[in-house]
């Protein structure tokens, strides 16, 4: 484990910062992962000391939620009067109401020192638009297909090209957005980047027209069958494009929590993202079934999005039946309670093989389970981490690696 101390100049702070990029693939209750949180915790010292930020503009942070929940001008009405009012004051030319401040504070858990505050005098000042993204990143990993220039050149350029990769949404981007997270909170600049260059993707596919009634739970149950087999995820892959489901893998970009996601693309065809976060076939497989649940329970229109950090402990209702589905379509429950008897006595790999093979499915999602249901993450570590996925898609490029 590297030295770790306080953090005192510039220079380890950002030591530091790069030390958390390569920590953030960490596995549950490792080493690695306790050098992760002592790392975060002295860099939030540090930013606390060093990077006084001020409260937001009351303009800025009315934006900032309605882009937060998905709001349009309209639906702001209610808070501000009309729509003049609305217009003139997301504009500056109208200061706001201590009734306004009341209704925003109370409607919308707008802070109500941050709406007493003066706007910012200047409004001409603001950031570069690739300071908005992980914009360097952005680049080195192509999101910018047809770009040939330089790293400078594309931030020079960033308005146009920003504007021409989220010209995908179709200027409906301000969707409903459910984001599981925990006590990491993904950056929704970041996140929306990695949702724009998956539709990027799912749109050059040609794919068989999608019909919504055939995903259903014995659709599901084949699909998790196919983890018996050494190349499973790639005949997921295959199985759910001639359904007219994309299937897109994608690594997670700096500043996301992410291992899964689920919407529909503007060709009205599903789209299930991954990002292989974790090398690991009981991953894979969980985080699909988890996915291909809320295709099935949850994804209602093209106004619904679900982006998924499957290691929170944070969850509402829609997640927990997300969660019980997926559990249940991997490891029938009935079959659980019987093998779980069986093997908390005898936690042997040949048990586990013969418990796999009975069941038609990988060991490593027995093995998942029982690292899950026990907590001893240390269970079975050569069926964990013996056999990878992100191998398997030749497309697959690490965030830790340049290219």
């Amino acid at each position: 484990m590297m030295q770790v101390k306080i953090i005192k100049t510039e220079s380890e702070y950002e030591t530091a910062l790069k030390a958390i990029e390569n920590l953030m693939d960490a596995e549950p209750g490792s080493e690695e992962e306790e050098l992760l949180e002592l790392l975060s915790l002295l860099v939030e010292k540090y930013e606390d000391e060093h990077y006084i930020i001020d409260p937001p503009d009351p303009v800025e942070a009315i934006k900032f939620r309605m882009d937060q929940e998905g709001l349009t001008r309209k639906d702001l009405i209610n808070y501000l009067g009309s729509q003049s009012k609305v217009s003139e004051v997301l504009n500056y030319k109208r200061p706001l109401s201590l009734s306004m401040i009341r209704s925003l504070h109370e409607g919308l858990g707008i802070p109500a020192e941050v709406l007493l505050q003066e706007p910012d005098a200047d409004h001409s000042i603001h950031r570069e638009p690739w300071q908005e993204y992980p914009f360097a990143e952005m680049f080195k990993r192509g999101y910018f297909v047809k770009f040939k220039g330089t790293l400078t050149q594309a931030k020079a350029s960033s308005g146009k090209l920003l504007d021409d990769f989220f010209s995908v949404f179709e200027g409906s981007d301000r969707l409903k957005y459910y984001t599981r997270s925990g006590r990491n909170v993904s950056d929704q600049n970041a996140l929306r980047a990695w949702h724009a260059r998956v539709l990027h993707i799912a749109l050059a596919e040609k794919l068989t027209e999608y019909v919504k009634g055939e995903v259903n739970r014995e659709f599901i149950e084949k699909i998790a069958k196919l983890s018996y087999f050494s190349l499973g995820p790639q005949m997921a892959k295959e199985m759910l494009n001639r359904k007219g489901i994309h299937f897109i893998v994608l690594p997670h970009l700096p500043g996301t929590y992410l291992d899964g996601a689920c919407f529909y693309a503007p060709d009205d065809r599903p789209v299930i993202g991954m990002t292989l976060r974790y090398d690991r076939l009981d991953n894979f497989w969980f985080t699909l079934a988890h996915e291909l649940a809320h295709l099935y329970l949850h994804l209602q229109n093209s106004e619904t999005t679900f982006f998924d950090d499957l290691e929170s402990d944070v969850k509402d209702a829609v997640e927990e039946e997300a969660d019980t589905f997926a559990r249940d379509i991997l490891i029938p429950p009935q079959k659980w309670r019987e093998i779980s008897k069986i093997a908390y006595t005898s936690q042997k790999e040949k048990k586990l093989h013969a418990l796999a093979e009975q069941l038609s499915i990988s060991p490593a999602v027995i093995a998942g389970r029982f690292r899950y249901e026990t907590g001893d993450y240390t269970l079975f570590s050569h069926e964990i981490t013996d056999h990878k996925v992100r191998e398997q898609f030749a497309n697959y490029k690490s965030p830790s690696k340049p290219h």
